[in-house]
């Protein structure tokens, strides 16, 4: 992995790639998405094993995601025509079939670089995980290795709470928050009043 590794609270790098969007090639920018918010995930190689069960979740989610203002991009360092040709496989052959979001190429590896997810032995993206604000902030962050998968509910949980926290800056959500519960105020007085409740 390179020095200077991005943090959470600075803005994005920006990108613009080829992506496959309704199995046609495009080119996107991530900055073309300012005003809402972004899943950006990265993952090894297209035709293995987790990755399929990762991207297929997130397409099948993306109403819910797009009920939040939210577009979710995948990543990996496979060229669009790999891509083109994973979709185009059926799930129950390991395939993708139609995805509701774009795959990106990251063939050059620039983009993985740039997030600091790429094993420069292996030469492919670590399962990096970016939530991107609608000014294109970097709020949340996370990397796995490459034996196991994300989960999208989780996802979607903490994509809730940074948009709560963003709508509502005198208060804070608490671990395992989920939207309509109760959440805290950052005041030394004040934040009794959630524990004095629990």
């Amino acid at each position: 992995m390179t020095e200077g590794c991005i943090r959470v609270g600075q803005q994005a790098p920006d990108f613009t790639a080829t992506a496959v969007v309704d199995q046609e090639f495009k080119t996107i920018k991530l900055s073309d998405y300012r005003g809402k918010y972004v899943v950006l995930f990265f993952y090894p190689l297209d035709f293995t094993f987790v990755c399929p069960t990762e991207i297929t979740a997130f397409s099948d989610s993306h109403g819910k995601f797009s009920q939040l203002n939210t577009e979710v991009l995948g990543v990996s360092v496979d060229s669009e025509f790999s891509h083109l040709a994973w979709i185009q496989t059926d799930r129950k052959s390991g395939g993708l079939g139609d995805l509701n979001y774009p795959l990106v190429s990251d063939i050059k590896k620039e983009i993985s670089s740039a997030y600091n997810v790429l094993d420069p032995e292996a030469g492919i993206a670590l399962r990096g995980l970016f939530i991107i604000d609608k000014d294109g902030v970097i709020q949340h962050a996370t990397i796995n290795n490459l034996a196991f998968g994300r989960n999208v509910e989780e996802t979607l949980r903490i994509l809730q709470a940074i948009q709560h926290v963003q709508t509502h800056p005198d208060e804070v959500c608490p671990a395992g928050w989920q939207p309509g519960a109760k959440t805290m105020n950052p005041d030394p007085k004040k934040s009794k009043e959630f524990f004095a409740a629990i």
